[in-house]
């Protein structure tokens, strides 16, 4: 685990997935999930090149088919540590044999974490190494601790959008496929309050979100903000009774349900160019 950090915050991050595991306030209380494997046993994920699931599990591309799991292959590789300082690191993932058989593509990914003060910046980078157009999604899945370490019991823990979002959610179908945008909006104005019963089903997936940042916690002791300014979808996950909540800020998302096209047709897909980079960013902040 690579540790970095200041009076603020800390964090570890493994260099599997260049996944963060733990982020601690300046006391050293933990807020992100336990990880109990009765539940899940992730922290944060990163989503790449594709977010959500496959129809059938497979993408097609010039004629053929490549089978790529659930939020891509990111999450279960060994990324190599480029850059590290005290409260920084950089971690980077390449193209090879085994990422060019499920997805053709010269890449490189760099995972930056960084802390300054309260705040933890997660700024994700993919660069078109090769020739052709380059086809990707990048994707955020944070577990955050529910209850937070601030005395308050799980209940009347909630998520505070930062503008309203009138829209209505998509199904999550079986093969974890999306469909049909039909689902009543859960918030109450801005408010999510958050029960075990909302995600009986599944996640809640907002396919096009107004705001760009969310509160969550429980008023009166201290939140958590999660900016997030470059991602148009959100998901916001558990499984009930678990005691983590994710809020997941997505360029990407599932296929819809009887999807056939080929990946450029894909919800959230980036094209990128030869030689061409695209970054998204996410922030964590612990108020005061």
């Amino acid at each position: 685990m690579i540790a970095i950090g200041g009076a603020g915050l800390s964090a570890r991050i493994d260099p599997l997935g260049a996944e963060l595991v733990s982020l601690r306030d300046g006391d050293g209380r933990e807020l992100m999930t336990d990880a109990d494997p009765a539940y899940w046993t992730g922290h944060a994920p990163i989503l790449f090149p594709i977010v959500g699931a496959l129809r059938d599990g497979v993408y097609r591309l010039d004629g053929q088919e490549y089978a790529l799991p659930q939020h891509g292959f990111a999450r279960r590789s060994m990324f190599e540590v480029i850059e590290q300082t005290t409260d920084a690191v950089t971690l980077r993932l390449t193209d090879n044999d085994e990422t060019r058989a499920v997805y053709p593509f010269a890449f490189a990914l760099d995972v930056r974490h960084a802390i300054e003060g309260a705040t933890l910046t997660t700024t994700v980078t993919v660069h078109n190494n090769g020739h052709r157009d380059l086809p990707a999604s990048i994707g955020f899945h944070p577990a955050f601790a529910w209850p937070l370490p601030y005395g308050r019991p799980r209940a009347g823990h909630r998520i505070e959008f930062e503008r309203e979002e009138p829209s209505k959610l998509v199904r999550i179908m079986p093969g974890a496929v999306i469909g049909p945008a039909d689902r009543e909006s859960p918030l109450d104005g801005r408010t999510l309050a958050l029960t075990d019963e909302l995600f009986a089903v599944d996640a809640l997936v907002w396919p096009a979100i107004e705001s760009q940042s969310v509160l969550y916690g429980v008023e009166g002791a201290r939140l958590l903000r999660i900016d997030f300014p470059d991602t148009p979808m959100l998901g916001i996950w558990t499984k009930p009774g678990a005691a983590f909540v994710c809020v997941e800020p997505w360029h990407g998302i599932a296929d819809p349900e009887g999807f056939a096209g080929d990946i450029w047709e894909k919800p959230g897909i980036k094209r990128l160019s030869p030689d061409a980079r695209w970054s998204v960013e996410m922030r964590i902040t612990l108020t005061h």
